[in-house]
């Protein structure tokens, strides 16, 4: 009825009296009022046509004026085309229409491309209505862009060049103008209305009716019905009713003889279980209203009868919005199935909750969906583990005691993946740095090197030089360090009983440190690049490591202002360079002078040190939050930095688990019990990659077995459900679920079978 008074609208300065003639049509699209087809409504129905197809809508031409042609290309339906002219009439310039044409689409026109039909909709107007159109100015309204420019159109289409040479004639009287589509509606104001995805819609596609739940079809089918789908004698229909007071009340009733399928008469039985659905079919069922009924409705339900959301088709209970209404439900069990089907299934692709919102708000409807429907997503276990988290990462920057002193406190870092080279075909390095001077040491080294070897090159390296150190911060494993350490302090030859402190992370500077050296080398030694000195000679990475070594040491540090070594020693290491200035005074401090510059360095060092602490710690808290984790709680773990699982990378899930936590190490780090399929990884993982799993609040727990199986018929196909038992639970809490929906399902069928076979042996 909308559609058809909009339509009937757009020509309302060409019928006297319009409004006279539609209002009581206009009543009919009020959501309070009684649909009702009465005498009068059909007379007014009939008269609006009669008025749209005679005069004075349609008018004779005038050849001195322009016209204006509107065209509208329905694919796979039809052309239509209404040909108008702007004329004086009773003194006011007014657009009337001259004649309307259409035709429907041939069979292979309707494979045609958007730009191709409604490039045919103009050559067929301008064929048909030539006695108008030839000699005279016109302007073509279309809503294709691209027909703007249909007569310096390039195109390798056969048609569209055959077409464009057919209506060169018009150059220079026609003008093609471009109007929005949704205000383009009087020359096929019909097609554009939305119809439904069925056999007798020429669009209809069969691969989107296949994969739609028939539920779902049915509930989408039925909240569209239609003023259309109705016809006089075919039974009531009422929208709205009326007291013996003459009040409106709130409420819309739709009576048809159609069949309910199987979900739709579950839905049925559930009203009567539900107090608050009972009341409202109540007062739907009784002619007048009893306000005592109205009084019992509680909540969300009584606001929303007292909104109009609430209407009846068939008995069943429908709750409308601005734009979409959505079947009512009360039973877990088909919620549990709404749920499902518009989120787990393939169709549904486990979308975020913006999106699924939208798909169950035109599907269903049921108190506080909106929360439950939040809860689900967010309890979601495929979701959890496949989805990329976004937002705050765990974990704050954790505090490393800033050294005093050079060598207190050093970074260990390996660089692997660099090409086998030098007289024992090194295929790596370490990098030692020092925390307070970035004094760094690179030592060519295996990567399948061990604890041992590790700390026999720091005992040939660093122990003779710089000393033991009191901190080690390193990105191994706890096992790896711990082995590093008691070999070095068995080479020292002490039983001492103190302990090096580990930290299983690092602050940046290592890595930092690894992407300068990564940079170094690659711009002398990259692939296919050969660096020579003047005799020749052909550096490998082995062999050069030490000048680019040197070449850091001597060079300002962002953090400090100072070299490295000029902060360690005192002085800077001479480089070629430096014998240039051989000829200049020479100024020799003396001990006390050089004393006080190397201790305002260090002094400098330390406080740019602390600086650059703070600063990092205040960009690292803006995108961290402090964990909240307690030992016993749920939690996924990342798989980024797991290499030995199946599959290819891209498609596995991102976090694995759900792990029970059995310790906390200190405020960042947690270890898990991890099952026996992770059961060689090491339990210990740092705090940003171990999100909480989250859990629906009514969840049975664990599986305990299986009881048996039975077979429905679900959207037109057989499936299996098995009667599950979960641990701690009675038989009476017992429920059914698909094999998908199991936890461990394939264990546990694996063993239901092993006891059946068993059974059927004793027999």
């Amino acid at each position: 009825m909308q559609s058809f008074l909009g339509f009937a609208s757009y020509y309302r300065n060409h019928i006297k009296n319009p409004s006279h003639i539609t209002s009581s049509l206009y009543k009919l699209c009020s959501k309070d009022v009684v649909f009702e087809i009465t005498k009068e409504r059909r007379d007014a129905y009939e008269r609006i046509k009669y008025k749209l197809t005679n005069a004075p809508v349609l008018i004779f031409p005038d050849f001195e004026l322009p016209f204006k042609l509107y065209i509208d290309a329905a694919c796979s339906q039809g052309l239509g085309e209404a040909l108008h002219q702007r004329q004086i009439v009773d003194g006011e310039p007014r657009e009337g229409v001259i004649c309307y044409i259409s035709r429907p689409l041939k069979d292979s026109e309707s494979r045609y491309g958007a730009t191709q039909t409604e490039c045919l909709c103009l050559v067929w107007a301008l064929e048909k209505l030539h006695y108008y159109l030839e000699g005279a100015f016109f302007e073509v309204y279309t809503y294709c862009t691209a027909l703007k420019s249909s007569l310096n159109m390039k195109t390798t289409n056969r048609h569209m060049l055959r077409w464009q040479i057919a209506i060169q004639e018009y150059r220079g009287n026609m003008t093609n103008i471009y109007k929005v589509g949704k205000s383009h509606t009087n020359a096929d104001g019909l097609s554009r209305g939305p119809l439904e995805n069925v056999k007798s819609n020429p669009a209809y596609d069969p691969e989107v009716s296949a994969k739609i739940p028939i539920h779902l079809m049915e509930i989408d089918r039925r909240r569209n019905f239609r003023f259309s789908e109705w016809a006089p004698g075919s039974g009531t229909l009422e929208i709205g009713n009326t007291d013996s007071e003459g009040t409106e009340t709130p409420m819309l009733e739709i009576s048809s003889s159609e069949l309910h399928n199987e979900f739709f008469s579950a839905v049925l039985k559930s009203y009567a279980k539900q107090k608050q659905c009972g009341i409202l079919l109540q007062i739907f069922q009784q002619r007048y209203r009893n306000p005592e009924l109205k009084s019992q409705l509680e909540g969300l339900w009584l606001r929303a009868y007292n909104d109009s959301k609430f209407f009846l088709i068939d008995g069943l209970l429908y709750h409308r919005e601005k734009h979409t209404s959505a079947l009512t439900l009360v039973d877990r069990d088909q919620i549990s199935l709404i749920l499902q089907e518009c989120h787990d299934c393939p169709y549904m692709g486990h979308m975020r909750e913006d999106r699924t919102k939208e798909r169950v708000a035109s599907t269903a409807w049921w108190p506080k969906w909106e929360q439950e429907l939040s809860q689900y997503i967010k309890a979601c276990e495929r979701c959890q583990k496949a989805n990329r988290k976004h937002g705050k990462k765990y974990g704050l920057l954790q505090h490393i005691e800033e050294p005093k002193h050079p060598w207190e406190t050093i970074n260990i870092g390996w660089v692997t993946g660099v090409v086998p080279e030098g007289k024992e075909n090194y295929n790596a390095f370490l990098i030692i740095l020092d925390k307070f001077s970035k004094r760094m040491r690179c030592l060519p080294c295996h990567k399948e090197d061990t604890a041992m070897n590790t700390a026999l090159f720091f005992w040939n390296n660093i122990i003779s030089t710089c000393g033991v150190p009191k901190i080690i911060i390193s990105d191994r494993d706890p096992k790896f360090t711990s082995e590093f350490l008691t070999n070095l302090y068995h080479m020292l030859g002490t039983k001492l009983a103190f302990s090096t402190d580990y930290h299983p992370q690092t602050d940046g500077l290592e890595e930092r440190m690894i992407q300068t050296n990564e940079d170094i080398l690659r711009t002398f030694c990259a692939y296919g690049l050969e660096y020579k000195d003047h005799k020749g000679y052909n550096h490998d990475w082995v062999t050069i490591l030490p000048a680019f070594q040197l070449a850091y040491n001597t060079s300002q540090h962002s953090t400090t202002s100072k070299p490295p070594a000029l902060i360690e020693k005192g002085w800077n290491p001479l480089l070629p360079v430096d014998h240039l200035q051989k000829n200049l005074l020479t100024i020799n401090y003396a001990a006390k002078d050089f004393h006080d510059m190397w201790k305002r360095a260090c002094d400098t060092a330390g406080k740019c040190i602390a600086e650059a602490k703070d600063y990092n710690k205040q960009r690292w808290h803006k995108t961290h939050m402090e964990p909240d984790f307690k030992e016993g709680d749920q939690v996924l773990v990342s798989t980024l930095k797991f290499n030995n699982l199946k599959g290819p990378k891209k498609m596995r899930d991102s976090f694995a688990g759900p792990f029970t936590i059995i310790k906390l190490i200190g405020r960042n780090a947690v270890e898990v019990k991890l099952t026996e399929e992770f059961s060689r990884k090491h339990p210990v993982f740092p705090i940003l990659t171990p999100p909480e799993i989250v859990e629906v609040e009514d969840s049975p727990g664990p599986v305990r077995k299986i009881i048996r199986a039975r077979r429905i018929r679900l959207n037109g196909k057989d499936q299996r459900h098995y009667l599950v038992r979960f641990k701690n639970q009675t038989a009476d809490q017992d429920k059914w679920f698909p094999e998908d929906a199991i936890p461990d399902g394939n264990l546990h069928l694996r063993r239901l079978r092993s006891s059946r076979r068993t059974e059927r042996s004793h027999q």
